[in-house]
């Protein structure tokens, strides 16, 4: 083989490791099974029957990048960017909000929390996440949780 032909082979696999970068499952249980440590609750594991889920869910939102919850039987987050928006980078988004969470309270201040709560939700036992780059060029991401959490009067962890 031609050192030319080598190198070339070689960037393709590095541009497409690249590509993929912070979109694996392994991606999104790490950051978030990283916050459910900081909490007590037990690691997720990753549920394809969920990814099929979310799947189908961002690509019957690819035409109008419509930003709208499925109103489906999981829990459920939700992402969206103008720009290059990875799985991890979404899962961070919503792990920011935990600043806004009041434990003692069981409640939001401020802002936004409950993006982060389901998240952190201790009987949560498996999340299945999908991203697609909607027609518009921004990207979409959803998570899917089973079981759902954030329910009213329950702490989460």
């Amino acid at each position: 083989m031609k050192i030319s032909n080598l190198v070339f082979i070689l960037s393709i696999i590095s541009l497409c490791s690249i590509c993929f970068a912070q979109n694996t499952p392994k991606d999104y249980l790490d950051v978030h099974n990283e916050a459910r440590k900081e909490v007590g609750a037990k690691p997720l594991t990753w549920n394809e029957t969920l990814v099929e889920y979310a799947q189908n869910y961002v690509d019957s939102k690819k035409k109008n990048c419509e930003f709208e919850h499925s109103m489906g039987p999981y829990g459920e987050n939700l992402a969206q960017s103008s720009g290059d928006l990875t799985g991890v980078n979404s899962v961070k988004l919503w792990l920011e909000e935990k600043e806004f969470y009041d434990y003692k309270n069981n409640k939001c201040v401020k802002d936004e929390c409950m993006h982060y709560v389901q998240c952190v939700w201790n009987t949560t036992e498996s999340v299945g996440c999908a991203r697609t780059k909607c027609d518009n060029n921004w990207m979409y991401v959803i998570c899917s949780y089973y079981p759902a959490g954030n329910i009213v009067g329950l702490l989460p962890y």
